[in-house]
């Protein structure tokens, strides 16, 4: 038995890898911007949303712009976003995701899902994988993103637990940090060495078993 009530899963990077249609997205923005972008700045902006992303890319150019200007260019790069991962599918699950979301409902678990994508929905669509958590958290109704501990919180409180009794799994910094300042457990899926306040690292959810924690 765990001792945990619920697991909390980030969802790019951990259970599917929209990393790159990301990536795509907003290489395709910056550049149209003169901006330069390659893969190494877009480290920069794992875990952050799509505006905090976007005032970091802006912020390596010249000139400046205004709120309407950002949320245009926001919504071009999410407009790609979306033809992007509309041709996503099952196959596009990460190893051993599903397996752990399995083991997580066997168990008795609560599962919920505190992802800052705005797509959130459509991609757990896509994956078929919508009705295996008890509660999504509507990104669009968080008001700080991580590493705010904020969309943990709302995702614990939905679930109707406690957030000492969670424990959440995240692939970047700032969502391990969110999860750790939530109070919770957080295991990280990447590397020790950047994942630092992890309480436990994993290579990747093929690598998730509840009785490790």
């Amino acid at each position: 038995m765990s001792r945990f009530k619920a697991v909390i899963f980030d969802l790019d990077g951990v259970i599917t890898d929209t990393a790159h249609y990301h990536y795509l997205a907003w290489k395709r923005l910056a550049e149209s911007e003169g901006v330069p972008f390659d893969e190494a700045f877009n480290e920069h902006l794992k875990g952050v949303d799509r505006m905090g992303s976007l005032d970091l890319i802006l912020a390596r150019g010249s000139r400046s712009y205004t709120q309407d200007e950002k949320l245009a260019l926001a919504d071009t790069k999410n407009r790609h976003y979306q033809q992007l991962i509309a041709t996503m599918t099952p196959d596009d699950l990460l190893p051993g995701a599903l397996r752990a979301l399995e083991e997580v409902r066997a168990a008795g678990l609560k599962t919920g899902l505190a992802s800052v994508s705005k797509n959130a929905f459509t991609v757990l669509d896509r994956l078929g994988i919508r009705d295996r958590f008890d509660y999504v958290v509507d990104a669009a109704r968080i008001a700080n993103s991580k590493p705010h501990p904020e969309i943990f919180l709302t995702a614990a409180q939905n679930l109707g637990v406690a957030p000492g009794d969670c424990l959440g799994v995240e692939d970047a910094v700032a969502g391990v940090a969110s999860i750790k300042d939530a109070g919770m457990y957080a295991v990280g899926v990447g590397s020790p060495e950047v994942l630092t306040r992890a309480d436990r690292v994993i290579p990747s959810l093929q690598k998730f078993s509840l009785q490790d924690y």
